[in-house]
């Protein structure tokens, strides 16, 4: 089956859960580049998930474009970090098992917020499209973006030059007044724009909200949109504790805080920052009880 007629149907789909928290409890900070120096850390991070009863797993690329790559003085090719990841997600993901690949932030503002253009943005999220769609993505995913135009502009990219489908997720700040991320977007605005641009799922994650507050945004998204809707909250809302940011929802709260993203008009569900492969496993077991 098709990524594409995956998304169709009407089954829940599952999938997996943070990378970057999960690559932190091994003291790997810098997450992409340990495609390129640690593989075999990432790989079993991926096998966990995949042996969870995930149904996706994503590729480790989240920030992997030109501009943030250059802005932040990481000395990696964008080819080779953005290849490995797909190649190390292949190497875990099992027969029936999806891979898409995971795009966000450039790290800087479009003008008049910043100093970038759209043009520039647009052939950055171009270039990371290309590669990961020519390493044999399913399927991309331009999750935890703040700014609507930012997002346009990468579903753009996606849309425009290749026809594989396309999720688009938001990370919100709040869930009242009808949900805002921090440059002021609403839900109804992004579900809005981003179905007229052509996005396969629309869906939030990370940001400030805990599952619970998330099913409220799912709700609202769900009322501007026909398209599915994919909700993947962190786990619960972060704590510094000794200077180190902790997520510490433990899985079964977790999951009662999905139920209700489900009840709300969820299609699609996995877990961001602070999730681990014992949180996507739960949610495995509280999908299959609902069926």
């Amino acid at each position: 089956m098709e990524f594409i007629d995956l998304i169709r149907t009407d089954n829940t789909i599952l999938l997996d859960g943070a990378m970057g928290t999960e690559l932190d409890k091994h003291g790997l900070i810098s997450q992409s580049h340990n495609n390129l120096t640690n593989p075999e850390v990432v790989l079993e991070i991926h096998r966990a998930y995949a042996e969870s009863g995930c149904h996706i797993l994503t590729t480790n690329t989240l920030t992997m474009n030109r501009i943030y790559i250059e802005t932040h003085h990481l000395n990696i090719g964008v080819k080779e970090v953005n290849q490995a990841g797909v190649e190390l997600a292949r190497q875990a993901a099992g027969e029936n098992q999806y891979v898409l690949g995971d795009i966000s932030s450039t790290g800087q503002f479009l003008e008049p917020y910043g100093t970038y253009k759209e043009s520039e943005f647009y052939d950055a999220f171009k270039e990371q499209a290309g590669i990961l769609a020519e390493a044999r993505v399913d399927g991309f995913i331009i999750e935890t973006m703040f700014d609507l135009q930012e997002a346009l502009c990468a579903l753009r990219a996606c849309k425009d030059e290749f026809s594989l489908p396309v999720i688009v997720s938001m990370a919100f700040s709040t869930e009242t007044k009808g949900g805002r991320t921090i440059m002021g977007n609403t839900a109804v605005e992004c579900a809005t724009k981003l179905t007229d641009a052509g996005a396969d799922v629309i869906g939030v994650n990370c940001g400030d909200l805990n599952p619970s507050q998330m099913a409220m945004v799912v709700s609202v998204l769900k009322s501007a949109t026909s398209l599915p809707i994919l909700a993947q909250p962190n786990a619960g809302k972060p704590k510094l504790v000794n200077n180190r940011t902790l997520f510490d929802m433990d899985p079964k709260d977790f999951a009662t805080g999905i139920a209700k993203c489900l009840d709300a008009g969820a299609h699609l569900v996995g877990g961001c920052c602070g999730t681990t492969p014992e949180h996507i496993r739960t949610l495995a077991n509280l999908l299959n009880e609902r069926c």
